[in-house]
């Protein structure tokens, strides 16, 4: 996609968030954004990206998070992703679930729950993973590829599984020789810093 292209299309997916912060782009065809959804500024998204907030329902994104390829995310009361989050490839975000166990009848005839999701700053969400009503992750979290999420997960904590459960803790019980390799690269390369510090407030 051209420089022409990329400026048509942000612009043209721009103009349906509700509430958009600068410095976003949009380059490719298919974003769809369907009632509340608000931005922060300089998110990415790939491709095939579904935003729908259902009747008074919204969807509230920080700023730096960014979305890959074929995610939905669907909203009856709320669903927050905090600031520099990642949400992978085919990850599903759904704060409603219809309750067919125990009902002979269809959609149209059963109970359905709704919960807010909030996910915090710095998170990673891997590819696959299904995010159900009334979960709430910690900042600096990480939940595995393929996961699904039904219970809140807490700071920093590292979950998988289906259902997901605690697997590790990113920071306590790191082994001594992990320590070390970490000081090293650290002090071989450094740490770059961010390009966009500054830029954007929180």
């Amino acid at each position: 996609m051209n420089k022409l292209s990329r400026t048509w299309s942000s612009w043209r997916h721009a103009r349906k968030f509700a509430v958009r912060g600068r410095g976003n782009e949009f380059a490719f065809p298919d974003l769809l954004v369907q009632g509340h959804v608000e931005i922060g500024s300089y998110c990415r998204f790939r491709n095939n990206v579904v935003l729908r907030a259902v009747g008074e329902g919204k969807i509230v994104i920080g700023n730096r998070s960014g979305f890959s390829w074929n995610c939905l995310v669907e909203a009856a009361e709320l669903v927050r992703i905090g600031h520099r989050t990642g949400i992978a490839e085919n990850v599903v975000l759904r704060d409603v679930v219809y309750e067919f166990f125990g009902s002979a009848g269809g959609s149209r005839a059963v109970a359905r729950r709704s919960a807010p999701i909030v996910i915090g700053d710095s998170c990673f969400i891997g590819s696959g993973c299904y995010i159900g009503p009334g979960v709430t992750i910690g900042d600096s979290a990480i939940v595995a590829h393929h996961s699904v999420v039904t219970r809140d997960i807490g700071p920093l904590e590292i979950w998988g599984g289906r259902p997901a459960r605690r697997i590790s803790h990113r920071t306590e019980g790191v082994p001594e020789s992990v320590k070390r390799e970490v000081e090293e690269l650290i002090a071989r390369f450094g740490l770059r810093e961010d390009r966009m510090e500054g830029r954007y407030e929180y």
